[in-house]
């Protein structure tokens, strides 16, 4: 694989990366804004009469959160190094969180550690499975949560051979489909409602119990480019924003240009929205889409492991947390489609610091059966005995 070098990835292995300082601290519109963009319907991360009678007596933010105060979306550390003429796609993150929830106020920081890389041969060819480290903390030091994201690097070329034409059109909704979505969608709302602060107890829950399925969408550019924005990065003047170098990535000059480049923000910020110049404007346009071999427009995978902590901790409840969890991303969230997620409980144990743990495994899939997202999880809920 000579034609796909990856080996300038090795000088970056395992020193800390820099990172783009928020300039203001967390603000409960962020999270409003967040909880909003991520369809996640949680009264007490939004409204206050809920928040005030929640364990916390007061807003935070969901699980979820620690992503949207990163200037990658989470990918950075996993995307060093260049690799000539590639694209990238988010892969999956691994996450642990450690208990403390970022709040209004907080000031958040990211140390960045580049882990590991390897090279395999997939339907895009050559392609390189590249791994990095977040480590999110608050102003007071104390550690939030660890995420380990994978980003997938291909040949250009290859993206756009294998686009696949019969996906170009959306599937079309009629007005009954919509209606039983609706339904569908708001049956886990109303679990979370009926949830509300109470506890869900570690003792009630059973091997072989199916969490209640979480639906919504259909996905569209409109709630793509809301779930942009949701991200602090995305709004003009939010951050210190460090020096990207997107052609040393690879990416041509047409694919890179200036997205959240500081020098340009000043001269001309409309050159430096990600949503409509740069890689990240294949999101939200299909020509661009279809040249790293996406049909049409298609979501952030760092949303697609949003949705599953949140799936995760909505189950979960106020009492308890996901502490660890995996996401494998399999294939992406399309406009027109929509998002169905399940879980299992594959088992119950007590970890060495007396935690009791529910693990879970779970699946994403959209309307067809396509599987968007697969993997495992660890959650820590209260006992009635303890």
């Amino acid at each position: 694989m000579t034609d796909f070098d990856c080996s300038d990835i090795d000088r970056y292995l395992g020193k800390p990366m820099d990172f783009s300082p928020l300039r203001e601290a967390i603000a409960p519109n962020d999270i409003r804004r967040w909880v909003h963009a991520m369809h996640y319907a949680n009264l007490a991360h939004f409204d206050p009469d809920t928040a005030a009678a929640s364990v916390w007596g007061k807003l935070v933010a969901p699980q979820s959160f620690a992503i949207a105060t990163d200037d990658g979306h989470g990918a950075a550390p996993a995307c060093v190094g260049r690799i000539e003429n590639s694209h990238l796609l988010f892969g999956g993150d691994e996450w642990w969180f450690y208990g403390p929830r970022i709040a209004p106020g907080d000031v958040i920081t990211n140390t960045r550690v580049p882990f590991d890389f390897t090279v395999k041969q997939t339907g895009f060819g050559p392609t390189c499975f590249q791994r990095g480290d977040n480590n999110y903390a608050n102003q007071k030091g104390e550690a939030i949560a660890r995420q380990r994201s994978t980003s997938i690097r291909y040949r250009a070329a290859a993206g756009g051979d294998n686009v696949k034409t019969e996906d170009f059109d959306e599937p079309e909704w009629t007005d009954e489909e919509l209606h039983a979505m609706e339904e569908r969608r708001f049956a886990w709302v109303q679990m979370l409602h009926d949830l509300g602060n109470k506890e869900r107890w570690w003792d009630d829950v059973a091997v072989g119990d199916q969490l209640p399925e979480r639906v919504f969408g259909p996905h569209s550019i409109a709630s793509f480019a809301t779930e942009w924005r949701a991200y602090i990065v995305n709004t003009w003047g939010t951050m210190n924003l460090r020096k990207q170098d997107l052609e040393g990535l690879g990416f041509t000059r047409e694919m890179a240009g200036y997205e959240n480049d500081p020098d340009m923000m000043k001269v001309n910020p409309f050159l430096t929205d990600g949503a409509y110049y740069g890689p990240s404007r294949g999101h939200l346009f299909a020509k661009y889409a279809r040249r790293i071999g996406m049909p049409r427009g298609y979501g952030y995978g760092a949303s697609m492991g949003s949705w599953v902590t949140d799936f995760l901790s909505g189950w979960a409840g106020q009492h308890g947390m996901v502490v660890h969890s995996v996401a494998n991303y399999r294939g992406p969230a399309l406009t027109g489609d929509v998002t169905i997620q399940t879980a299992e409980v594959i088992d119950k144990s007590v970890d060495d610091q007396g935690r009791q743990l529910v693990h879970v495994k779970h699946l994403m899939k959209n309307q067809k059966g396509t599987t968007m997202c697969t993997g495992t999880a660890e959650i820590a809920l209260p006992r009635k005995t303890a």
